[in-house]
């Protein structure tokens, strides 16, 4: 084989370095974590994950944060503003476009009219979800919102961190005033989750959450962000005989396994594989399951047995309900496939009544070991397959 020609050398290694790029800037940004590192802005990451704003940032791929102080959220929350309204107050504050601190002061004629999240809800009339972001002299910049006059309430202070061109947060001076925004919001209507469990098939889970008293765990973490996974009523039918065999606490233990204290929606399940602690953590016991996916099929993973997600019950941020085809069963109180399906020491006429019964499903199958990954997702990972690809390469420049 020839060597590659001159020409052929730089397209080489320009294609190692977009797979490297793609590889290194695919995971997804966490404003909560970006703001847990400066202490000045607590208040404001609080209220963040409050109002589920924090999960919706974290969904999009280009956002700038206009982030304040906890001065600057004292003088807010002294309006006494409504959860529901201030959730308004704060999306005004989310930019679904990026500005880092070069490119406020790049602003083509000076001045730019941005949407915010608050337009993006639809809830905000005319133009009032829009912010107008202006170079003044000096090298300040001003924002303002569009329906308040034209007036520039707050300027640019710093900048917290920029990840070009996915998220750039910034701090402003104040809060932005806006009327529409701040206008009292009617709260939701109430999420009732063993009533939308018993009209969509997930009726005998829903039973056993209110028999046992775990459904006031499950409600309490609602208005926090809530993922649950329901089994559904046949598969719960099959599965009473060792459901009964449970005591009072770890029957509540077993339910509390199914709920994940945060929304995860479908497209985030599928985008971060890996293990995931359950409303039954108490650090102790880790219950804790792995979350993997191939293609569209999203499967949870004990040490004992996998369970695929069917459909989706419910999606009305904070709160999400998935179907599953099998009980979750967590290893602290079920035997793992590897201890159901030791070698036997003898073949023995008696070995099957001196041997101990396992708590396994029967469905379980073999491919069940696999839960033994910790790291949830099979195969090469991006980073791999650039190393692959790299000694590809410098193989064929050799040759």
């Amino acid at each position: 084989m020839p060597p590659p020609t001159p020409t052929l050398l730089p397209s080489l290694a320009l294609f190692i370095l977009f797979i490297f790029s793609s590889s290194t800037t695919s995971n997804a940004h966490n404003i909560t974590r970006i703001l847990a590192k400066h202490p000045e802005f607590s208040t404001f990451n609080h209220y963040l994950t409050t109002t589920h704003l924090a999960s919706e940032i974290n969904r999009r791929q280009t956002i700038t944060v206009l982030a304040l102080d906890n001065a600057a959220m004292s003088a807010l929350l002294d309006k006494q503003l409504s959860l529901y309204t201030l959730k308004n107050v704060l999306s005004l504050h989310v930019l679904v476009d990026y500005f880092g601190s070069k490119k406020l002061h790049q602003i083509t004629n000076g001045t730019a009219l941005t949407s915010t999240m608050f337009q993006a809800t639809g809830a905000a009339p005319g133009s009032s979800g829009y912010i107008n972001i202006t170079d003044l002299k000096g090298g300040k910049v001003g924002f303002g919102a569009e329906d308040n006059d034209g007036k520039l309430d707050a300027v640019y202070v710093k900048s917290v961190a920029e990840i070009p061109y996915n998220i750039s947060v910034l701090q402003i001076s104040q809060v932005l005033n806006s009327a529409e925004a701040e206008a009292p919001t009617a709260e939701p209507s109430q999420l009732n989750l063993t009533e939308i469990m018993s009209k969509q098939g997930c009726k005998a889970f829903g039973d056993m959450l209110k028999a046992s008293g775990a459904d006031a765990t499950f409600n309490e973490n609602i208005d926090g962000g809530l993922t649950v996974f329901c089994p559904t009523d046949p598969v719960i039918k099959g599965f009473m005989p060792k459901y009964e065999n449970l005591t009072a606490a770890q029957k509540v233990s077993l339910l509390l396994y199914h709920g994940i204290p945060e929304y995860q929606s479908m497209q985030t399940l599928k985008s971060s594989n890996g293990i995931v602690n359950t409303l039954a953590t108490d650090g102790a016991n880790k219950y804790d399951f792995t979350v993997q996916n191939d293609g569209e099929v999203v499967t949870l993973k004990t040490k004992v047995m996998t369970a695929k997600i069917t459909g989706t019950l419910k999606d009305e941020e904070p709160l999400i309900v998935f179907k599953i085809d099998k009980v979750l069963l967590p290893r602290e109180l079920f035997k793992t496939v590897e201890a159901a399906e030791a070698p036997k020491a003898s073949k023995s006429k008696h070995k099957a009544a001196d041997a101990p019964e396992s708590d396994a499903p029967a469905e379980s199958d073999p491919a069940d070991q696999s839960a033994d990954n910790e790291n949830g997702v099979a195969g090469l990972d991006g980073r791999r397959l650039v190393m692959v690809l790299l000694s590809f390469c410098i193989g064929v420049l050799l040759m």
